[in-house]
């Protein structure tokens, strides 16, 4: 599979078949984030996996806000808990200066080359961001100096996947040189 065909392929999946991820695939899709850049090369994300069927049931049960607690996930095989560690220059001396939260930048780009090596070793995910962070650190004993950020439900998806959503056209997204021109193509 192209990267092109990768990208198109990736789908939000929210229906998963009751099949375990092999551990090499597991292993894989962290490489992929492993590889991935970040804010002066702190590489501060951190993932916990979390595969044992009775710990996911417990995150989903304690640890998903109770309006729209996201109930989908409990088939997930995976969850992959999205993690930054604080501690280091680059995010806190660089967020003062800038009000950027590079640690947020970091793991998002860690986590998206998850999400498309999954895509290409025929797996599926979907971002969740609609959680009680204080209760997943709690439930997986995850220390007081590190954020979770973000979860990543992965498994081998029920066919069909779901149809593409509709995008925005380029015109509106993308900008020649001024926010009031547009590309020439």
């Amino acid at each position: 599979m192209t990267l092109d065909e990768v990208i198109e392929r990736r789908r939000s999946v929210r229906a998963y078949v009751n099949r375990p991820v092999e551990a090499d695939k597991v292993r894989a899709v962290c490489e992929a984030a492993r590889q991935a850049p970040s804010a002066c090369n702190s590489q501060t994300w951190r993932f916990v996996i979390a595969d044992d069927r009775a710990l996911i049931e417990r995150i989903c049960r304690e640890g998903m806000r109770t309006i729209l607690p996201n109930r989908w996930l409990e088939q997930a095989p995976v969850i992959i808990v999205g993690c930054s560690v604080l501690d280091i220059l680059a995010n806190r001396v660089g967020s003062m200066v800038t009000g950027i939260e590079y640690y947020q930048i970091d793991l998002a780009i860690a986590m998206e080359h998850m999400v498309l090596k999954a895509v290409e070793l025929g797996l599926g995910t979907c971002w969740i961001g609609w959680f009680r962070e204080r209760k997943i650190k709690e439930i997986l004993h995850i220390p007081r100096r590190v954020r979770v950020t973000a979860l990543l439900a992965m498994g081998y998806p029920q066919e069909p996947l779901p149809e593409p959503r509709p995008r925005k056209e380029m015109k509106d997204i993308v900008f020649h040189n001024s926010w009031t021109s547009s590309l020439p193509f």
